[in-house]
């Protein structure tokens, strides 16, 4: 009937036909009914029985199709008509945008044979094809075919152009349409995702809340998540969905393994509706969980363009994913990605607060957290004990009421806490009760919440206090106890010198010798014992007066020579040609050279030489002792001087520690300063100053 109406009066015939189809298409946005709409009325004027339109982006590749078979109208075949669009007789048309006749389709090289064109099946065809054209910009392909060759004519194909000239416009509006509201769904999917996904900070209610809103933007049976572990180098599942999802977390790919694994090593998303055709499909997991995959759709998740994970999903309830999937999984994936690290850094920051507090809760030490004026702001179970004080009372209290601010050494205001270095000292806390004890104070400046706090850490010393004041007692014991009876000694001896043949004795004169030695040895301690203990009550030198430094340096020698030879030491002397005598105390720097003396000999190794030098240095005299011996790191150049002290490396060390304490009291008595240079196994260098007799009135 249509034919016939083309033939009798073919104008009349297109105009009514294109009036018809301008009224059913004015208004029309829906983009599958337009495409439906114009099947219908081309093949209900033409006389075809099949149709399809495809529909393409403003790139050119498909977007949309219709497909219309007799009265049955499929659905979801966008996927099927590509490659007709890409190697037949649509993607000819669509290339040449040039209308087609073809009277029979097995004898045009244009038409895309497919299995149903054999002559024992449907046969040969008939076709004609015309491009949609909107002002020039291509906007699909239009094609229809009938069972019987040579059915369409060149009426047929005019009319076919008509209709596709007067489509266009309807289906690129639709088509826009239809964009617009893809784009729509997806920022309102985005939208949507993003207050959920981000309303928490706690990892595995955001990894659920990731699965959740995947799940609902997509239609899917299951969602997964995994992460990129750094060691090793794999994607690990962390939470799933639906259907075996307990089988699925703990499953591990290695980068490029799978689908999955693609698109962490790729950084790019992917949509395979398909899972039998793709190659990258690994059906590993499926044997594990005994889950079936049909199609998949899979985004990388990033944080600060790095991708720290993906984000899958599997078997759409439509069958396929749409064209839109992607691009809400990979929005998804990057409100995923920062989600996920922001709650693993509140992780993180949790984790690390609780070990904060466990280590201020725990600790040993009282730890008061302060502001500048002293009001104390934080204390821990340790601060509460040690003061005697509830932490209700001690919040908002001030710390000098302790007593154990010292203002001399932390200044005004605490200005010298103001360049964050740390200040210790001694003092004496004052507790509610009226008691004291004895700590030791470390404080330095802190910033909590990006404000500035002051730390205090109070180091209970009772138990040290009262060793030193037992040390003290000890040695004091030993001092007055030693003091009479080596008295006797010394006389015994000097009797003994001149009573006894020791010309004609040489063993009985060394072991004199021996004897006088140690006398001597223990006599420079007891001397050293008390001016120690002269020196740290504040008693100023007795008796200062101008002493040549050569004289000390050599009675020095001479005292330790013995030892030395005995470990096959050499001492030798690196003394400038003029030295100015030195004001000072001669016995008390005759001891501090011998001590310095034994500890190279004792540090140094067999077949050493120690080397003793001295020079002006400008108003003061510099002395120095140095050895071959195993060094001193610098972290123990300053301890080494504290009383009781002493360098543990790895040997068994004799004595008290007192030595180089000594040493450091009886110079800066003298108005002078004593130091080491010293590195480990590179020996050591004791350096000492002291003033020079010559700047002094001679009446002082």
């Amino acid at each position: 009937m249509a034919e016939e109406n083309i033939t009798r009066n073919p104008t009349q015939a297109s105009l009514q036909l294109l009036y018809n189809i301008s009224r059913e298409l004015a208004g029309a946005l829906d983009l599958r009914a337009v495409l439906r709409r114009v099947l219908f009325l081309s093949m209900q004027n033409v006389g075809a029985i099949s149709g399809s339109i495809i529909v393409v982006d403003n790139q050119g590749e498909p977007v949309d199709s219709a497909i219309i078979t007799g009265e049955v109208v499929h659905d979801h075949t966008t996927q099927q008509l590509k490659i007709t669009y890409q190697h037949g007789l649509a993607g000819w048309v669509a290339q040449h945008r040039q209308a087609v006749l073809i009277p029979n389709t097995l004898e045009d090289p244009r038409w895309l044979r497919r299995p149903d064109d054999a002559p024992d099946k449907s046969g040969p065809k008939s076709a004609v094809s015309a491009p949609l054209l909107s002002r020039d910009q291509l906007i699909g392909v239009m094609t229809l075919v009938h069972p019987k060759p040579g059915f369409f004519h060149q009426e047929h194909l005019s009319l076919v152009q008509a209709i596709s000239d007067q489509a266009g416009i309807a289906v690129l509006n639709a088509r826009l349409y239809n964009e617009s509201q893809r784009q729509a769904r997806v920022m309102t999917a985005l939208a949507n995702s993003a207050i959920a996904i981000t309303g928490s900070l706690e990892l595995n209610e955001v990894l659920q809340r990731i699965l959740q809103q995947t799940s609902q933007a997509l239609q899917v049976d299951t969602v997964s998540l995994a992460l990129i572990e750094p060691h090793p180098h794999e994607v690990v599942f962390k939470a799933s969905t639906g259907k075996q999802s307990d089988k699925v977390v703990g499953v591990r790919l290695k980068i490029g393994q799978g689908i999955a694994g693609w698109v962490a090593q790729h950084g790019e998303g992917a949509i395979v509706n398909n899972v039998k055709e793709d190659k990258r499909f690994y059906n590993g997991v499926d044997k594990h969980t005994g889950f079936k995959t049909k199609a998949i759709a899979c985004a990388p998740m990033r944080w600060r363009g790095e991708v720290i994970g993906v984000l899958e999903a599997l078997n759409p309830t439509s069958g396929s994913f749409d064209p839109d999937a992607l691009n809400v999984l990979t929005g998804i994936g990057s409100l995923a990605g920062t989600a996920i690290r922001h709650a693993q850094l509140f992780e993180d920051l949790q984790a690390a607060h609780q070990r904060y507090h466990e280590l201020f809760e725990d600790s040993i030490d009282a730890i008061f957290i302060t502001d500048w004026e002293g009001r104390i702001v934080e204390a821990n179970h340790q601060a509460e004990q040690i003061a005697s004080i509830s932490a209700v009372k001690l919040r908002d209290s001030f710390l000098q009421s302790l007593s154990v601010v010292n203002q001399d050494a932390l200044g005004d205001n605490f200005s010298e806490l103001s360049t964050r270095k740390t200040i210790d000292y001694e003092a004496t806390l004052q507790t509610e009760f009226g008691h004291t004890i004895p700590v030791h104070v470390y404080v330095r400046q802190v910033m909590i919440d990006n404000l500035s706090y002051l730390q205090w850490i109070l180091h209970d010393i009772t138990e040290r206090k009262r060793l030193e004041t037992l040390r003290n007692d000890l040695i004091s014991m030993i001092y007055h106890d030693l003091r009479s009876p080596l008295a006797n000694i010394v006389s015994s001896l000097d009797v003994l010198e001149t009573m006894l043949p020791l010309e004609d004795e040489p063993a009985l004169k060394s072991l004199l010798n021996i004897a006088v030695r140690s006398t001597e040895r223990i006599q420079r301690l007891t001397n050293s014992l008390l001016d120690m203990r002269r020196l740290e009550s504040g008693q100023p030198l007795s008796n200062p007066q101008s002493v040549p430094l050569e004289n000390l340096i050599r009675d020095a020698i001479e005292a330790v020579q013995t030892t030395a030879e005995t470990k096959n030491q050499i001492i030798s002397t690196n003394l400038a040609e003029s030295i100015s005598p030195v004001l000072a105390d001669a016995d008390m720097i005759r001891r501090v050279l011998i001590n310095l003396l034994e500890n190279a000999i004792k540090y140094s190794p067999q077949g050493s030489q120690i080397t003793v030098g001295a020079q002006s240095d400008g108003e003061m005299v510099q002395v120095w002792v140095k050895d071959t011996g195993p060094g001193i790191p610098p972290s123990e150049h300053e301890r080494i001087f504290d009383k009781f002290s002493r360098l543990h490396n790895g040997e068994k060390v004799r004595g008290f520690g007192l030595g180089l304490a000594y040493c450091r009291l009886a110079v800066e008595a003298h108005g002078g300063r004593i130091w080491v240079e010293s590195q480990p196994g590179q020996g050591a260098c004791f350096r000492f100053i002291l003033p020079k007799a010559e700047i002094y009135p001679k009446n002082q």
